[in-house]
């Protein structure tokens, strides 16, 4: 039965180094594509919300903040997950699925992440310490959403994404409707890029009992990620215009429409291999995305005047 109780395994007592190296592998430490995902939109918001680069404690905070969260998520994420990562093929050598970990050692593991990155929060200002408890529940409850709702993909993009509005929290002393519009544009943008992260494990899933948005778009997942992706950039495109965004802005913007058309060709065979790159290409949108954001403050305004 996929939801049956079972008792952590006790690991064998090992040195401390190899202990380390089993958090580490714990918090995917190894495995950067995460806070890369995590880390895109909230500079996206911090660049915004300052209409350049933030004051710079602020960009410490949140750059080491994602970090501390996006690992933490990891761990409760695993810890959710012990029942489901034992059967399935990627993820059945995870340190809690194999046992090497035990649950209470990764709940501690998760609580000291958590308290580091409420430490810098408290450095910021009230709406902004207020607005973590949200991220915190977020990243709480995700993980055990796959056993209810065939929609984790977009309760992802909503934990993932709610250092937008924290960013303009934490910046401008409010949230503005800009904040929320990209918001909204991360939403689709998670949805879609782990939807082909959960095409990678689509059938173990399905055996396993668990849900996805891959299960549940079926047949038609290209042509629903199709709609997520333009969605976003629908999104992004309500952004710029809000923003006053230049021509950097939306050069940036087509290179990025460009690198998800690549996506669709590397993933059109639905083969494992394919959308795993599809899904890690994602790194480079976000990427993209910022670079268009930042260059149009740093330079745009220079761009403007040499146009004239």
């Amino acid at each position: 039965m996929p939801y049956e109780r079972f008792e952590d395994l006790t690991p064998e007592p090992q040195p401390v180094r190899d202990r380390l190296r089993l958090y580490w592998t714990l918090i995917r430490g190894d495995r950067p594509i995460g806070w890369l995902l995590l880390l895109w939109p909230t500079w996206w918001g911090l660049w915004l919300a300052a209409e350049g680069l933030p004051p710079l404690w602020t960009l410490f905070v949140f750059s080491a903040g994602v970090w501390l969260t996006r690992s933490a998520g990891c761990v409760v994420n695993d810890y959710a997950d012990r029942w489901l990562d034992r059967q399935v093929e990627r993820t059945r050598q995870r340190p809690l699925a194999t046992g090497a970990v035990r649950g209470r050692e990764a709940l501690a593991v998760f609580a000291l992440l958590m308290l580091l990155a409420f430490a810098l929060v408290l450095t910021l200002n009230r709406l902004t310490v207020y607005l973590s408890f949200v991220g915190i529940a977020l990243a709480m409850s995700y993980p055990y959403l796959k056993r209810y709702t065939y929609l984790p993909q977009v309760y992802l993009g909503m934990a993932f994404g709610w250092g937008i509005p924290m960013a303009f929290a934490a910046v401008l002393g409010e949230i503005p409707p800009l904040a929320w519009v990209l918001y909204v544009a991360n939403i689709f943008w998670a949805t879609a890029y782990d939807t082909w992260y959960a095409m990678v494990d689509r059938d173990d899933d399905m055996a396993a009992g668990a849900k996805s948005t891959a299960i549940l778009f079926g047949d038609i997942d290209l042509v629903a990620q199709g709609v997520l992706y333009t969605s976003m950039f629908a999104a992004l495109t309500s952004v710029g215009l809000r923003a006053e965004l230049g021509t950097i802005y939306w050069s940036a913007l087509g290179i990025a429409v460009l690198l998800v058309v690549y996506q669709f060709v590397i993933a059109r065979h639905r083969d494992r291999d394919g959308c795993l790159r599809a899904f890690l290409h994602n790194q480079w949108v976000g990427a993209a995305i910022f670079a268009g954001i930042a260059l149009d403050y740093a330079l745009g305004p220079w761009l403007k005047e040499w146009m004239n």
